[in-house]
């Protein structure tokens, strides 16, 4: 409390006691793949390896390239923004590696004598290398100086001062020791002869494939790559890997199932410990229903509450098309992250993505029948299935998990954002003094809340008390538990659980036997 001595009018600022929560957003995707090039405005991650994010096609485009052989990525990006997606983060696997036969720039000196050679480090066809001489061109020994330039597209990357062609000089061991895209290396000493300088643009590289493991998919938390570097990115709530296929394919050109389930089980229990996302899998490519049922029954076993699946694959135009191949089947867990993403936008994270029109895609690779849906659907396969003039739609809206509390999507998914948002909103709380009045401004915080989400038709229920309940008083915050600095609010909800089986039970009325109602 201030204290007042002198006579006179004060305004005070006063806590109302209730802290609003927002829910934030739901439908944060992060792929995890190959792509044509990295992002080269990191010189401290050359290779992209880090989650970077990215907001539409065109700048995606321009950090990681467009379509490529050999990448699946590309077009799972493509077909999440297609779908509705608005945010993405890209985590790039590296799958090709430059040859020794990169080509050099050599630089001459005005005797046409070769004076410096200028090696890229990074395949990037935007690369230029712009050699200026210095306005003393000469140093103390005759031998010239200049400056280097490196540049991508509008970007400067780094910017190289003073140098000289002397052998040994140690600015120019610096440019070579310290620069993350071009090698810099003096050919011979031009003592009196004057740099040819100008502005070279770099060829790329020859680049062979290199075996990608699943530990490569794995990554690393600590080193921030593959999906444990997705730690780091706190807001996301789907991750896909449309990359398997690429990887996982044996020399004969079937799929390597054991390469396929040790990246998915990752990536589950990558989802599973974070307790906020859901992995959206794939299947292995060009099985029928019934192969399709023996693999998720026998071989995969997947049981998880934060893992869908979704089958069979898709085909859609190939905007990489030159001569052939204008259509491409591409695994489908990219553009159903964009029915998650546009559902949520235009319904909530509550309703189901399900029976929405998939954007883009031209067919199924495996039209089937209601009967073969019936053999999947149990097993928590959702199908994507064509319907005439009504497009090619999703048609299921489970999870993996056999416990029947979480079989539906988009229940495990409204509890994952409330969760965050109570986590995330009532950071306020630590340290306040533990008494009846902090009880009563969580609850009336977090009554406010769910009321909200209630009203918006999240939550079931006729009224407010049927549909959730906030609990923080004596009974479940007695003296022993305050003593150990804790504070318990227990909080339940009825989630709003989707129309799934549609019965309508018709029978012959005789007119006029009963009311019409």
């Amino acid at each position: 409390m201030p204290t007042y001595l002198t006579p006179g009018v004060y305004v005070e600022e006063i806590d109302s006691g209730s802290k609003p929560l927002s829910s934030g957003a739901t439908a944060v995707a992060a792929f995890v793949g190959f792509t044509a090039k990295a992002p080269n405005d990191d010189p401290n991650d050359p290779e992209g390896r880090r989650p970077r994010l990215v907001t539409n096609w065109t700048q995606f485009e321009n950090l990681y390239g467009g379509f490529t052989p050999g990448a699946m990525l590309p077009h799972s990006v493509y077909g999440y923004f297609n779908n509705g997606g608005a945010m993405a983060y890209i985590v790039r696997i590296p799958h090709q590696r430059a040859s020794g036969d990169r080509p050099a720039l050599a630089l001459a000196a005005g005797d046409g004598k070769p004076a410096l050679e200028v090696t890229p480090k990074v395949d990037d066809p935007d690369l230029r290398v712009t050699v200026t001489p210095s306005p003393a061109p000469t140093d103390a020994d005759g031998d010239p100086r200049f400056t280097i330039t490196v540049e991508s597209g509008d970007r400067s990357l780094e910017t190289f001062t003073d140098l000289s062609l002397a052998k040994g000089d140690r600015n120019a061991e610096t440019v070579t020791a310290t620069s993350n895209y071009v090698s810099v290396k003096v050919k011979t000493s031009t003592r009196g002869a004057q740099l040819v300088g100008g502005t070279f643009t770099a060829e790329p590289a020859t680049m062979t494939p290199v075996t990608v493991r699943d530990s490569d998919f794995a990554g690393s938390e600590s080193d921030r790559n593959g999906i444990g570097g997705l730690a780091i990115a706190d807001d996301v709530t789907m991750v896909i890997v449309p990359d398997l296929v690429t990887a996982a394919t044996n020399n004969d050109g079937s799929a390597d199932l054991d390469m396929w389930k040790a990246v998915q089980i990752a990536l589950i229990n990558h989802c599973e410990g974070q307790a906020n996302r859901m992995a959206i899998l794939d299947p292995p490519p060009g099985l029928n229903p019934q192969r399709m049922r023996d693999w998720r029954s026998d071989v995969a076993g997947y049981d998880s509450m934060f893992a869908a699946m979704y089958y069979p694959w898709i085909r859609v135009a190939n905007p990489a098309a030159t001569n052939g191949d204008r259509i491409i089947s591409v695994p489908p867990s990219g553009h159903m992250a964009g029915v998650w993403a546009r559902t949520d936008e235009t319904r909530g994270v509550w309703k189901a993505p399900a029976n929405e029109v998939v954007r883009g895609a031209l067919d199924v690779d495996t039209p089937m029948t209601k009967a073969e849906q019936g053999i999947l659907n149990p097993i928590g396969v959702n199908c994507i299935r064509g319907f005439g003039v009504r497009g090619i739609r999703v048609w299921g809206a489970r999870t993996m998990s056999s416990n029947p509390n979480w079989n539906y999507l988009n229940v495990r998914r409204l509890f994952n954002m409330v969760e965050t948002t109570i986590m995330d909103g009532t950071q306020w709380v630590v340290f306040e003094p533990n008494d009846l009045a902090l009880w009563q401004k969580v609850k009336r915080t977090l009554n406010a809340y769910l009321r909200t989400l209630w009203r918006e038709g999240a939550l079931f229920g006729a009224s407010p008390a049927e549909a959730y309940f906030v609990k923080c008083d004596a009974e479940n915050n007695p003296p022993e538990s305050i003593d150990l600095g804790r504070l318990i609010v227990e909080v339940g909800i009825a989630p709003v659980k989707p129309a799934e089986f549609v019965i309508f039970r018709i029978s012959q009325w005789q007119g006029g036997s009963a009311a019409a109602e």
